[in-house]
Formats: structure tokens, C-alpha cells, sequence
């Protein structure tokens, strides 16, 4: 995987659909850290991760430099909130799909070992031929997890992905995450302050319209903290306020 790496992003303008989105954007994710974003629905979230990710490149150009003063093109692996995996594939398959869309030997002892590996670091050994159809929600999700890991990348970004299974298996997939990517620098957008505050090494909040970036919230304690930790509860109550008035500016903008 390499080095660990901040990232910086700067773009003197990023638009969607002809509209400011970022003016002036100047923002950072801090080496090895969790940050995470918040914000209404279309204040641009997930423009900003795709930007990262050169999956928006119609949004407008950014420049993007990493602390190691490489390139960040091929070093980010990324995690939606649809499982995406292909239906007539196998599990096994589909966490090796990134090898054979590279034209890399997707069944050589290597590749396979380490997909065998990670599937059951997500809990699904017995399960590598099993088709997609045959998997439960959160299995798919850990599925596709397991897929992310599988690129080995040192920077992995998350757009809401959770977000679709029921509330006991969000806070376990949680877990999972924080353990297996706990030496990554990771991006997660997440309308959930409760997944921010048991994830996030910092946490923003976005607003209006060109948006706002609020200053960082930093929870203390090691991830994945307690859902019912008296200080994570604390600042859930301050997040949900931020969100409030967050709403509120982006309407009126």
C-alpha cells in the first residue's frame, strides 16, 4: 500500500449544473485520519468526493497535492452506497474485479489468497461462490467492503455507505470499517452524526451557497467510540443543530 499521505485540495471554482457550489475551496484530509462531511442533501458533499476521486471532472478543475508530493491518480479506492456488485459474478469475483478490469490475473494464488483473506475479515468465508442474489443487505455491504480493501489503496473514499441497511448492521459494518481501515486516510460522507461522531478524527459540516466549511469538530477517543458515550451524545445534539442552521442557509441561498 505504501506510505501514508495527507491530501490538499484547492479550485478557485467548482459548479454543478451551472450553479457555485465552492469558491475559494482550500481543504485538507490529514494523514491516517477519518474526516467526514455533513451537510443537506445537494449542498455538495458528494461533489467534493467525487472531485478527489477525478470522477467530476464536468464540476471544474482542482488541484490536488499529496504530502509525499506524488500524484494521487491510481492511489484512491472508493465506496458508494449501492453495493454494486455484478449479479452474475460471485462474491470472490466481484472483490477481485478491480485485477480484471486491469488486465491483472484476477484468479492467480496471490489474488485469490488475499480475497479469501478479506472475506473473512468481513465474515463472509463460505461464501466466496455464492451469487450476490443469495446475500442479505449487509452481507452485500461487506461484500463490497471487502472489494474496497482489495485495491489496497492508501486513500479510500466513502460516499454514505451504510446508509442502506438496517441500524444494528450499519453500527457492526461501522466497526468493521474502523478496524480494517484504521491505517488509511479515508473520506466519508454520511448524513448520519451519530456515523460521524463514532467514525470521524474530524468532522464539517457544509452550508449555503457558495459553501461553507465549518471548522473541524474533534471527537476525543478512539474510533469506533460508543454509540451511547456521554461526550459522543453531547456533541450529536451539537451537530444536529449545526444541521439545522446548515439547512437553513442552503434554503435561503
Amino acid at each position: 500500500m505504501g506510505k501514508i499521505f495527507g491530501i490538499h485540495i484547492k479550485a478557485p471554482r467548482i459548479a454543478f449544473d451551472g450553479q457555485t457550489l465552492f469558491e475559494t475551496l482550500d481543504f485538507s484530509l490529514p494523514a491516517g485520519q477519518w474526516t467526514c462531511l455533513l451537510g443537506p442533501s445537494g449542498v455538495g458533499k458528494s461533489t467534493l468526493l467525487r472531485l478527489i476521486a477525478g470522477l467530476a471532472t464536468e464540476a471544474g478543475s482542482a488541484c490536488i497535492s499529496c504530502d509525499d508530493g506524488k500524484p494521487l491518480s491510481g492511489r484512491t479506492a472508493y465506496m458508494g452506497q449501492q453495493d454494486l456488485l455484478l449479479p452474475w459474478l460471485s462474491v470472490i469475483d466481484n472483490v477481485t474485479l478491480g485485477r480484471r478490469l486491469r488486465g491483472e490475473d484476477p484468479k492467480g494464488h496471490e489474488a485469490q489468497s488475499h480475497a479469501k483473506q478479506l472475506l473473512d475479515a468481513v465474515g463472509l468465508t463460505g461464501y466466496e461462490q455464492s451469487l450476490p442474489s443469495k446475500l442479505s443487505g449487509g452481507m452485500r455491504q461487506r461484500a463490497a467492503l471487502a472489494r474496497t480493501l482489495m485495491e489496497n489503496r492508501p486513500v479510500v473514499l466513502m460516499d454514505e455507505p451504510f446508509s442502506a441497511v438496517d441500524a444494528i448492521t450499519r453500527l457492526r459494518l461501522q466497526e468493521l470499517a474502523a478496524e480494517l481501515l484504521r491505517d488509511r486516510t479515508v473520506l466519508l460522507v454520511t448524513h448520519d452524526p451519530l456515523e460521524a461522531l463514532r467514525l470521524g478524527d474530524r468532522i464539517h459540516v457544509l452550508s449555503g451557497r457558495p459553501v461553507v466549511i465549518s471548522d473541524a469538530l474533534l471527537p476525543t477517543g478512539l474510533r469506533p467510540r460508543p454509540a451511547g458515550d456521554p461526550d459522543l451524545l453531547a456533541n450529536q445534539a451539537k451537530l444536529f443543530r449545526q444541521l439545522s442552521a446548515a439547512m437553513e442557509d442552503t434554503a435561503a441561498a
